[in-house]
């Protein structure tokens, strides 16, 4: 078995350790992280980023020859981890004497640790494995806006006591989101902003399915972040000719101005959940 570790720190202080931990080859495209393996004990790739409310993700398409268990260090900022299999087994553990959940084909998991114990996963050897992993954290969001999701997440998915797991079959709604967001066609900065809006819905539809009110807000919510989608794939057809005219000499000011003119501030719909409350 091989035993791996990963340390907390920002998103290129995570891929960097697990380039050295994979031995794989670290490339970067527009805050876009991508790990290429192809070691004896490995292969496959691992893939990620990091958004501007902080909240990011990792995605693991690997195969492995031997057992490998990888333990991540606790997070100061109290994440909520929302984990999706859609290939081969995960077993999970808080700490290494822990109790082991595994995570199967066609399941979601939530997990959250507000202590200093290790999140340890464990991967089988020769089974091909993809594991997405969204993390958003409770302690350090960055967008006040929010405030409203982040104190549903905390009460549903954080025990005061310690450790959290829920594991359950995947939503039928976040199975789609989650197909959408491995084929994506678009590159640089409108994928990253489709890759952020995904997730964002995928986040928001979690937190929906466990209110008690679910069934009758998700249909508002798949709307908006449908639309919210469609306006992001817009750019693609957009006249960078136009754009740049119409700026004028925004300099530095370009991304937002580009954000602002084309409507594609991505932030959690928090009016519709609001009416969770």
């Amino acid at each position: 078995m091989k035993k791996l570790y990963l340390n907390t720190g920002g998103i290129n202080t995570i891929f960097t350790d697990l380039e050295n931990s994979f031995e794989g080859t670290l490339t970067t495209d527009n805050n876009d992280y991508n790990v290429a393996v192809s070691s004896k004990w490995a292969k496959g790739t691992i893939s990620g980023m990091s958004f501007q409310n902080k909240m990011s993700y990792i995605q693991f398409d690997m195969i492995f020859s031997d057992e490998v268990t990888l333990s991540i260090e606790s997070f100061h900022c109290a994440p909520v981890f929302f984990a999706y299999c859609s290939a081969g087994n995960l077993k999970h553990t808080f700490g290494a004497n822990g109790n082991t959940t595994s995570l199967k084909k066609g399941q979601s998991g939530i997990m959250s640790n507000n202590t200093t114990i290790n999140n340890v996963l464990y991967f089988e050897r020769n089974k091909p494995v993809k594991i997405l992993l969204i993390g958003v954290p409770t302690a350090t969001f960055q967008m006040d806006e929010d405030a409203d999701l982040l104190s549903k997440m905390s009460k549903m998915f954080i025990n005061s006591g310690g450790n959290y797991m829920y594991v359950g079959a995947q939503n039928h709604k976040i199975a789609e989101k989650l197909i959408e967001f491995d084929r994506i066609p678009q590159k640089g900065i409108v994928k990253n902003l489709l890759k952020e809006s995904i997730l964002n819905s995928i986040v928001e539809i979690e937190v929906l399915q466990h209110s008690y009110n679910y069934s009758s807000l998700i249909t508002p919510i798949l709307d908006l972040a449908t639309k919210q989608i469609d306006e992001i794939r817009k750019i693609s057809n957009v006249n960078i000719y136009e754009v740049l005219t119409s700026i004028g000499h925004a300099g530095k000011n370009f991304p937002r101005f580009f954000k602002e003119k084309y409507q594609l501030i991505n932030k959690y719909s928090q009016n519709s959940l609001a009416k969770t409350a």
